[in-house]
């Protein structure tokens, strides 16, 4: 492939691409190449400056300075539109489409087919049915989407990227809401779509899928280009070094196991039901304990979560915190029984990102004072600076809209508004889902020294080596229930997956 490209010129390239914003110079001079028909994963740390070159590539960013070229052309996309039109078609982390439109409207909003002014909906329909067979997707079209699971809908908008004829495709995070097998058909559309010529750009923080689909990495780290490398080339401890500008610690030794049968229970949940999400799920969770929730998409580990915040209501079975059996109506109940939940999708359910970080930090601690006992600012600023340094999050101050940092920081701040509240029980689901390698390191660390701390935690989580870093115990859930409780010398990643598996 090295000596293909040296004799063929890039399809798409940014040379000294520098984008400053106030207190923060986000890209310093960096170069980017992508080829015609490979996969280049563009990877670095939360805050490396991946989500900026990606705004900058795709026109919702200006650049202070430097060059785009497609095709050898100069290009100056100032808008997305402007850009897809050119051939660069984004597919974001998080889902950007309209919930309340059909399927096929979605996949050709802006394009619809007409006759006479008039959108014509069997041939959209039809159009989009075509379209689908090339993901294995065999749904109804007409359907909203909002009717779709997560992991449909990002299936939707990357078949919406390749239906604009795109040369260049941006995947930011495309698998983040997938399973195995949907992960698979994804790759092979991948892999077709190289077969035809087009470049795309991947984003992940999934090392395995990084050596198993791309052909070139780019890292990034602190808004620097740190490097351009042949995949083939790149062994992972390099990778990571790379990433992290040191050497990777050790942070995935085995936890000190407690035998839970001497431990004192914090929260027991007994024969558990939530009506089509929660089939009789029992669970423990002991003070000073982490315990890990393992299962496929659609398992039920996030209804377990949100059932025990107060979300979803049970429909039978029963709660105990502290052995005094609980009712949780709505999530005000949980608080009051010092039960905290860092949500699976930070973006709809844990931020509001036009507040500041300072406001963000602060919220569920007013919502425990009450409306009447008002945080004063400087209260609130002060509580927010302690957490920006000890979690190390990276914002020139605290007053900087949470919607413009990373979606690394982004967790770091919703979880310093929990811990705020001093909770009993934190409950994280999938708390590092879309997180750099660095962060997760930290996330880990943190969850062990709460442990140390005598916090009680309930972490759902699709990384299964993440879960046997820090977790006491694992509970296994498949189809809505729970099929299996791992511990001890049998808290395997291998063990794990056989449970999920298992007929």
């Amino acid at each position: 492939m090295q000596d293909q490209q040296q004799e063929q010129h890039a399809l798409f390239e940014l040379s000294n691409i520098s984008k400053a914003f106030p207190g923060v110079k986000a890209l310093d001079t960096v170069d980017f190449r992508l080829f015609p028909g490979e996969v280049h994963a563009l990877l670095g740390e939360n805050g490396a400056g991946k989500s900026t070159l990606v705004k900058i590539m795709t026109g919702v960013l200006a650049k202070d300075s430097g060059c785009i070229q497609l095709q050898q052309q100069e290009i100056h996309p100032s808008n997305t539109a402007e850009a897809q039109q050119l051939g660069i078609a984004p597919v974001y982390q998080e889902v950007n489409l309209l919930p309340n439109l059909s399927v096929a409207h979605n996949l050709f909003l802006g394009r619809e087919p007409t006759r006479f002014g008039c959108i014509r909906w069997q041939q959209m329909a039809e159009d989009a049915r075509q379209l689908l067979t090339r993901f294995k997707l065999d749904i109804d079209v007409t359907e909203s989407l909002s009717q779709y699971s997560v992991a449909v809908q990002q299936l939707i908008a990357i078949a919406r990227g390749v239906a604009m004829n795109a040369k260049v495709l941006v995947l930011d995070e495309p698998t983040a809401s997938l399973d195995s097998s949907e992960v698979e058909i994804l790759f092979d559309i991948l892999r077709q779509l190289k077969s035809e010529g087009i470049g795309m750009l991947f984003i992940t923080h999934f090392l395995e899928q990084v050596y198993q689909i791309s052909d070139r990495i780019t890292v990034l780290r602190s808004g620097k280009l740190i490097g351009e490398y042949l995949t083939t080339d790149l062994p992972r401890s390099r990778l990571i070094e790379a990433m992290l500008g040191q050497e990777l610690q050790q942070v995935t030794a085995q936890p000190v196991r407690t035998d839970a049968a001497q431990a004192e229970a914090l929260l027991t949940v007994t024969e558990a039901s939530v009506a089509h999400s929660v089939d009789k799920v029992s669970l423990t969770v002991n003070k000073g304990e982490a315990v890990g929730m393992a299962g496929l998409l659609g398992s039920g580990r996030t209804e377990v979560c949100r059932a025990l915040f107060g979300i979803d209501t049970l429909k039978s079975g029963e709660i105990k915190m502290r052995e005094q059996v609980i009712t949780l109506n709505q999530s005000a109940d949980a608080m009051q029984q010092g039960i905290a939940l860092c949500p699976e999708d930070r973006k709809t359910d844990g931020i509001i990102g036009p507040l500041s970080i300072r406001e963000n930090i602060a919220l569920a601690l007013q919502v425990q004072a009450g409306w009447w006992r008002y945080i004063a600012p400087d209260q609130q600023r002060t509580l927010a600076n302690q957490y920006i340094e000890s979690f190390n999050i990276a914002t020139p101050n605290a007053e900087k809209p949470i919607e413009e940092l990373s979606g690394g920081n982004q967790q770091k701040v919703i979880l310093a508004r929990w811990l705020a509240t001093r909770p009993q029980l934190l409950i994280l689901d999938e708390p590092t889902r879309g997180i750099d390698i660095g962060a997760h390191a930290e996330i880990i660390k943190l969850i062990k020294s709460l442990c140390d701390e005598g916090m009680s935690l309930l972490v759902a989580s699709s990384e299964l080596e993440e879960l046997v870093a820090f977790a006491n115990r694992v509970v296994v859930m498949r189809d809505h229930r729970k099929v299996a409780e791992l511990q001890g010398a049998e808290l395997t990643a291998q063990s794990i997956m056989h449970s999920i598996a298992e007929v």
